[in-house]
């Protein structure tokens, strides 16, 4: 998407202009995008003296026309007017204004500087181009897919964080470097191995035709693009569209403010839902892709990792696989042609309610020993979740009640609360067997 093609800079004050930054941010995939500083002076001179000409032929007709003694007041009103219908400083470069080459000392609006260094888009401008761009999406049958990087669509390591049972990934000899070959990598540059999840290319391709996509993580610029070259080495996918953790507008969290698409056509892939604390709705929450044994580690596993087994996530039915059909039923509904061609009013978020409502529902369930004493239940994260999977939570039992320590006696279910989590990240109900509680004591609710 180009700010320039939908913003005004294109009026015929500043055509130079718009057509140098327009080429500017057509090729804002490079690491670090800078402006040759004597080309955007010589640029914004070009455009203000367009404008001061505007200004002066404006100001000489209304010198001509009055003759009162207040024709100073009413010069001086004239020419504020005309500045205003003139530029409405829709964004700022380098602490100039994009349309009309003023100096600007306002830092509001919202910092875009991945689109562009330096670059900030005023509130109005931003909403006018999410507007743009929803119109140009939903003409094309898309929406926008905002992806996670590490533990989402790849794991990454410290050449030092490497274990021993590790070592046969630093060997190129070793004959599992054949296995790997396409998926790991060793960035000698930034000291560290990374292994892309299974079936990621063919997500990718499959997710591109149905939607806009970004990449959106908390590590640094660096690392975000050089992971993105991994990813889409064609710039096929992305483009300049890779959010790092410098462009967040708020410390440890991720927001849609920074994203050019309306919240409401935007779905988010993630691994943790802490960082979109405004946007769970939008959010679906990916199980954590854990290769190498230091992942394991953050997250408090005490077991082996999967390149310690020599194994990983099967690549026919693994998360991506799993997510990516999900994404395609969410797309086909939202743009079912039986509800007719006007989109505007459709919310994925609803629709992707709708879905995950569909996981447990008919279950209702009563949870024993799981939450700590004089803990408010419907606060608890698994009560919370069992409700958005369409399951009816209840604090006592009763004859409707299908998953509990009673209803065991009632040749009923009684599970492990990982059920819950693996129908969350399955997108479906999973046979209760799977996860008996082995030890049932005789003090049972």
């Amino acid at each position: 998407m180009s700010v320039v093609d939908d913003s005004p800079v294109n009026s015929s004050s500043s055509d130079d202009f718009a057509a140098f930054l327009d080429t500017e941010l057509d090729s804002t995939s490079d690491t670090s995008p800078e402006v040759e500083e004597e080309d955007v002076k010589e640029t914004y001179h070009l455009d203000t003296d367009r404008t001061k000409r505007q200004k002066i032929e404006v100001l000489e007709s209304v010198t001509e026309a009055n003759d009162s003694t207040s024709q100073h007041e009413t010069t001086k009103t004239l020419e504020a007017s005309v500045k205003e219908d003139i530029c409405t400083h829709p964004g700022v470069i380098g602490g100039m204004c994009i349309k009309c080459g003023d100096k600007m000392d306002d830092q509001s609006g919202v910092a875009f500087g991945y689109i562009h260094k330096d670059l900030r888009l005023a509130n109005d401008e931003i909403a006018r181009l999410r507007d743009r761009d929803l119109k140009n999406l939903f003409s094309q049958k898309k929406l926008c897919l905002v992806l996670d990087l590490d533990h989402t669509l790849l794991n990454s390591t410290r050449f030092m964080d490497v274990t021993k049972e590790e070592g046969y990934l630093m060997d190129q000899t070793d004959p599992m470097q054949d296995v790997l070959r396409g998926s790991l990598f060793k960035l000698d540059s930034m000291r560290m191995l990374t292994k892309l999840r299974p079936f990621v290319h063919t997500f990718l391709k499959e997710a591109s035709k149905l939607f806009e996509m970004y990449i959106y993580t908390m590590g640094e610029r660096a690392y975000a693009l050089e992971m993105a070259n991994l990813l889409d080495p064609g710039k096929i996918y992305f483009d300049s569209r890779v959010i790092a953790q410098s462009d967040c507008t708020q410390r440890h969290q991720k927001g849609l403010d920074v994203v050019l698409g309306q919240e409401s056509a935007v779905l988010i892939l993630d691994d943790t839902e802490a960082v979109w604390v405004k946007h769970k709705g939008n959010l679906i929450l990916m199980e954590r892709y854990h290769f190498f044994a230091s992942s394991c580690k953050q997250f408090g596993y005490r077991c082996k990792s999967l390149s310690e087994l020599k194994n990983d996530e099967s690549e026919e039915d693994g998360a991506l696989v799993t997510v990516l059909q999900v994404l395609k039923r969410i797309h086909s509904m939202f743009f079912d042609p039986e509800l007719g061609e006007n989109f505007a009013g459709r919310d994925v978020r609803q629709v992707l309610g709708t879905v995950r409502s569909e996981i447990l529902k008919g279950c209702k369930i009563v949870f024993s020993r799981v939450f700590p004493t004089k803990f408010q239940a419907e606060d608890h994260p698994l009560w919370k979740m069992a409700e958005r999977l369409g399951a009816t939570c209840a604090t006592e039992v009763d004859p409707l009640v299908t998953h509990s320590r009673w209803a065991v006696d009632q040749k009923k279910f009684l599970v492990e609360p990982r059920w819950l989590e693996a129908a969350n990240y399955l997108w479906q109900r999973q046979p209760e067997e799977l996860f008996p509680v082995n030890e049932i004591k005789n003090n049972r609710n």
